[in-house]
């Protein structure tokens, strides 16, 4: 039976974005409102569909990335702006939510024409309210290029605009975006994960467990859940399997995660010639049900459903992937008692991040960026976890009340941008 710790123990950080913490009287109605804009686009040329919704703005600005999928639709693109918004208030950033999409395989010969017809559509929320950022299926290169080719400097051009001196402010965020994590990779390409290891790191910790006895499970091993893996492994915490397209790699004494991402190839796969002998493998699904005592399901939406439910071994969950349960799923969860640390605020280091450094929070210093995400983060995951454990709420129902409060106080702000 786990030991949970005293309150003292929640208060070693406080994080200022936990606002009106006890507040759960209507935690979802304010972001759940309508979005301030919806639009769908036509392509003139090939047909192709997109969509733009800007959820709510934050003095007068907005944030989320541009994806391109075969079978994207305006209701796709909704959730996930309400999603940005969620994120962007859970963290307290003075900036609102937003997204896009286009209907289109991102290997279409003319897909890079397609996004910058729809760009050039999208032009007026680009120059003043939109900050946008790569998605799936389009590189942050590729999408600078467009954004270039229609005379803005950067992906981020609108919240540029708010400094004195906009080309001063775009070489620091440069700088800060060309600094490298230890081991060499880029930051902004490990920030995302290292913030689902600190939730997870942050759950450890608020339920008293020891780390080196905390066994973790990811599913998926892309960015989010490749970057937890590697940092948890490196933090001392045994993950004992991962999952890929594959199949699924499990050793209940613990992974080598580093020298199992090494060998991923160009699709993103392990290399099974290289894996140990000594370790199993066994079918993409199994990593669900595999003894663990946190789950990171970070491969794809809906990963737990009900049918999945009754099979889960972990005694919490944290979610890499946008809407990675169903919401029947979380609530049986629940009843197990087995909490879910959501999303919008698991997944949500690299939004967070970008804010920061845009607004001079942060610099070209690994460590400053590590140290702010991991406080915040686990302050997060400390409080939800404490109002699960002595009061029954869930987790999302605890993020929701705190996200809100943010919101309501971010309502009439306006960001600074140095």
């Amino acid at each position: 039976m786990t030991t949970i710790p005293n309150s003292s123990r929640y208060e070693r950080y406080e994080d200022p974005h936990l606002t009106q913490r006890g507040d759960h009287s209507d935690s979802s109605a304010l972001i759940d409102g309508p979005p301030v804009h919806e639009q769908t686009w036509v392509d003139p040329v090939t047909g192709t569909r997109g969509f733009l919704v800007i959820h709510s703005l934050v003095g007068g600005l907005a944030t989320g990335g541009t994806r391109m999928r075969a079978g994207c639709t305006l209701s796709e693109v909704t959730d996930l702006a309400r999603r940005m918004t969620l994120k962007t208030a859970a963290f307290g950033l003075p900036v609102g939510g937003a997204k896009a999409g286009l209907d289109i395989d991102p290997h279409h010969p003319e897909a890079l024409e397609i996004l910058q017809r729809f760009f050039t559509a999208m032009l007026p929320w680009l120059d003043k309210h939109w900050v946008t950022a790569e998605d799936m299926g389009i590189s942050q290169t590729d999408l600078d290029e467009v954004l270039l080719s229609l005379g803005l400097s950067k992906s981020y051009h609108a919240a540029l605009q708010l400094s004195d001196d906009p080309d001063q402010t775009l070489q620091r965020v440069l700088n800060g975006m060309a600094t490298q994590a230890p081991g060499g990779l880029p930051l902004r390409d490990v920030i995302g994960g290292y913030g689902v290891a600190q939730a997870c790191l942050g759950t450890a910790n608020a339920l008293g467990w020891n780390l080196a006895d905390t066994t973790v499970a990811i599913q998926g091993i892309g960015t989010m859940g490749g970057g937890a893996g590697w940092f948890l492994h490196d933090a001392g915490a045994p993950v004992v399997a991962i999952a890929d397209a594959a199949g699924t790699l499990y050793d209940p004494a613990g992974l080598d995660v580093p020298a199992l991402l090494a060998l991923r190839d160009s699709y993103g796969e392990i290399d099974r010639s290289g894996v140990p002998n000594h370790i199993q493998r066994l079918p993409s699904e199994a990593v669900l049900s595999l003894p663990s005592d946190i789950l990171i399901p970070a491969a794809f939406s809906y990963a737990l459903t009900t049918e999945a439910v009754p099979h889960i071994t972990a005694r919490t969950v944290v979610e890499a992937a946008n809407s990675a349960t169903t919401p029947q799923a979380e609530e049986l969860l629940a009843v197990r008692g087995i909490p879910v640390i959501p999303d919008f605020v698991a997944n949500a280091g690299a939004a967070a991040w970008t804010w920061w450094l845009l607004r001079g929070l942060v610099g070209t210093d690994p460590d400053d960026s590590f140290q702010l995400l991991s406080n915040q983060m686990q302050a997060k995951v400390a409080f939800m976890l404490s109002e699960w454990s002595e009061s029954a709420v869930l987790p999302r129902r605890s993020a929701l009340s705190f996200a809100n409060a943010n919101h309501r106080a971010l309502a009439n702000t306006h960001m600074t941008i140095p």
